[in-house]
């Protein structure tokens, strides 16, 4: 069969491209679709934001006229600029078990960066650290984690032949609520709450929490200096954010530190909805929202979703009190367990913290690179 390449131009291949990984992964039982109405945003340049930094390109493969692979390559002007690097991304890679067909979408990506100046490829990797990085690589029997890559057991192996290494490890750790942590920990929460100079936030209405979605972001561009691939968010970018989480976020797993009137420290977390996503197929009409809503009710396991510790305030054993306000509310909701973001497998400091409260490792995903 003819392979051919194609740059989305049109709204029909712009509609291909969104939807090819659903005939992908169809009988996938641990796939996680996507919301559709947030890809539409999402992938369309006048909407997102994020391309305004950044050279794009989205690629679709074809044999016999069908479309069989997609890829999405990205040049962050502003994060290589602000890193000193000469890197392009592939990102948002989906084939069928084909050798060719993703040689054809990577390789076109290697060239079109090798044309624009790049002297590495990395991958898969968004725009951002705020989309999902990597493919996985273990933990394929567990159950898919929000925002998070869900990739078949054959897609490392594909970009792995074609010359690519490891660049970087992130994880995602498991720990279960059933025992409680060390009295140590509890002993550190009470410490830290009967302070006088700061505030402890928690919210009764959404109407309350939307005044500090912005602050909060202003927390994490602050925490995530030194996160791999992190880009500062604007302003419109805040409020894009807090547009499209605000109204399925569940306001009891939502906690806020502030000092003299900034946020210094936050978490937000969500019960995990992929139950509800899938029996939705990425849709929130006529009944997709009904669906993600029961199955937020109902879920076993909450996601930590953000949390972080504003630099100057780290040590100071607020980052126990996020987890166990976080670990207190899935008990009373009668979870079993906490999944954790998506942490660098390097950052031992987070990992061991993790450890502490008996999490072990459920997911592994693995961002790679190659020189050009």
């Amino acid at each position: 069969m003819a392979l051919m390449l194609k740059d989305v131009s049109s709204k029909k291949e712009y509609k291909e491209f969104i939807y090819l990984p659903e005939k992908i992964h169809r009988g996938h039982k641990e796939w996680l679709p996507p919301l559709y109405m947030d890809e539409k945003v999402f992938f369309d340049p006048k909407k997102n934001h994020s391309f305004n930094a950044c050279d794009h390109r989205l690629v679709i493969a074809y044999k016999d006229d069908v479309a069989v692979g997609r890829i999405m390559g990205i040049i962050n002007r502003q994060h290589n600029e602000m890193m000193g690097l000469k890197n392009v991304r592939f990102g948002f890679i989906e084939t069928y078990n084909d050798q060719e067909v993703a040689h054809a979408l990577i390789s076109e990506i290697e060239n079109w960066g090798r044309e624009k100046g790049m002297t590495k490829i990395v991958g898969p990797f968004g725009f951002s650290d705020r989309e999902p990085q990597g493919l996985l690589i273990e933990g394929f029997e567990f159950e898919p984690v929000i925002d998070s890559a869900c990739n078949f057991e054959y897609m490392p192996k594909l970009v792995e032949n074609e010359g690519y290494a490891k660049e970087l490890d992130c994880v995602i750790y498991r720990y279960p609520v059933v025992s409680p942590p060390p009295d140590v920990m509890y002993k550190i929460f009470d410490r830290i709450t009967s302070r006088k100079d700061i505030q402890f936030l928690n919210f009764k209405s959404k109407r309350e929490v939307k005044p500090w979605i912005v602050p909060i972001f202003r927390a994490m561009n602050e925490s995530f200096v030194n996160i791999y691939g992190f880009v500062p968010m604007d302003e419109t970018e805040m409020q894009e954010m807090a547009k499209k989480y605000l109204p399925v976020i569940d306001l009891e797993f939502v906690s806020v530190v502030v000092k003299d009137g900034k946020v210094i420290s936050f978490v937000i977390s969500m019960p995990n909805m992929y139950k509800g996503l899938q029996k939705a197929n990425g849709r929130l009409l006529p009944f997709g929202l009904f669906h993600i809503l029961r199955a937020m009710k109902k879920a076993k396991t909450v996601n930590l979703m953000l949390g972080a510790v504003i630099p100057e305030y780290q040590k100071q054993g607020l980052n126990i009190y996020l987890s166990i306000t976080t670990i207190k509310a899935a008990i009373r909701r009668g979870m079993t367990s906490v999944d954790t973001h998506v942490v660098m497998e390097e950052n031992d400091d987070m990992s061991n913290e993790f450890k502490r409260y008996g999490a072990f490792l459920i997911k592994k995903f693995r961002v790679y690179q190659k020189p050009l």
